[in-house]
């Protein structure tokens, strides 16, 4: 009876060490991995689920899945810049789309990324986010100096909108505490507030045209507030990533506006990990390139792009395997 006693045990023993080792090892997290097959498992961060960031992550996560090197992409929907650039640097996402501003702020440890610069690396360039500040037409608000004050809807906490809104201000010499009102609302509650009359005006940092202002304009006169002289040379003397831009008058495609309305836009840019490997990110280059080249191009942001464009101009240096796959095509500068 004993000795059937320790047998039993001895077998329980062995069993439990088996169970044990056939594991496998740790499960993969949200923060990407590699899959069974050896490909690489990417999340992309974009933005909200009513910008343009997230459609264009979603119609680019088959094109990037089409890579033997890309296993599955799971597009997820962020605070957009500044969260995605914090994301990467975590290890919780392994692609992005950010706004050169932020970018550029994280490269040079400012605003909110001070005394914590990043490494930043591009895969390319995309369409401009156009620095579009809409005022209700009877607040009176004619110049950027006119917001001094009023009721002013400055974008997210930490989103792209608001580090542009802060710039926009300094460039006139004015703070949040010069305003009557500051609200963090994101494009559709500024146009709600708007609506109501509880703003003024409010920041709109994004593609031309931005659907949140077009349905404001069909209920409510409003006036596009510009961007230009001494205030646009001031921004683009002090930060390298702004760029003019003038949203054309009877463009129908746009607003559809009276009057052309000068201002300036800030490029937008896919980034990666440092530390995705070469060969993936030049094959995800390609992907994107070749991409931009067919009819199949849906998101109207990404239509607006020369693809031979991509890779100039950016405030970022390209990671090593985009960089590889530029100079193959002979586009770089």
């Amino acid at each position: 009876m004993i000795k059937k006693l320790s047998f039993i045990l001895a077998l329980t023993f062995v069993m439990l060490l088996a169970a044990c080792g056939g594991g496998g090892g740790e499960s993969e997290g949200s923060g990407g991995g590699e899959s069974g097959d050896g490909a690489q498992s990417l999340v992309f961060g974009t933005g909200g689920t009513s910008g343009t960031y997230y459609p264009i992550g979603g119609a680019l996560k088959p094109i990037f899945e089409e890579s033997d090197q890309v296993g599955n992409v799971t597009v997820e929907s962020t605070g957009a810049s500044v969260a995605n650039i914090q994301n990467i640097q975590d290890g919780l996402n392994q692609m992005a789309i950010i706004m050169s501003d932020v970018g550029f702020d994280a490269i040079e440890g400012k605003g909110q990324f001070e005394g914590n610069a990043v490494d930043v690396q591009a895969v390319a360039g995309m369409y401009q986010n156009v620095v579009q500040v809409v005022a209700l037409k009877d607040s009176g608000i004619e110049s950027i100096e006119d917001l001094k004050g009023k009721k002013v809807g400055v974008g997210k906490v930490g989103s792209g909108v608001e580090q542009s809104a802060k710039k926009v201000l300094e460039a006139v010499d004015l703070t949040y505490e010069d305003l009557g009102k500051v609200t963090h609302t994101g494009y559709a509650d500024s146009v709600q507030e708007m609506k109501n009359g509880n703003l003024d005006a409010a920041f709109f940092t994004s593609g031309v045209p931005n659907s949140n202002i077009t349905d404001l304009m069909q209920q409510t006169d409003i006036n596009f507030v510009e961007i230009k002289g001494d205030v646009a040379s001031k921004l683009m003397e002090k930060y390298p990533f702004y760029k003019e831009y003038t949203i054309e008058a009877g463009n129908e495609a746009q607003y559809n506006l009276e009057n052309k309305v000068v201002t300036v836009g800030i490029q937008n840019m896919i980034i990666v990990s440092p530390d995705l490997s070469e060969d993936l990110v030049y094959d995800i280059t390609k992907r994107y390139y070749e991409y931009l080249g067919t009819e199949e191009v849906a998101v109207g942001a990404l239509k607006q792009l020369d693809r031979d464009e991509i890779a100039k101009g950016l405030i970022a240096p390209l990671h090593p395997g985009a960089k590889k796959f530029y100079e193959e095509q002979g586009i770089l500068e």
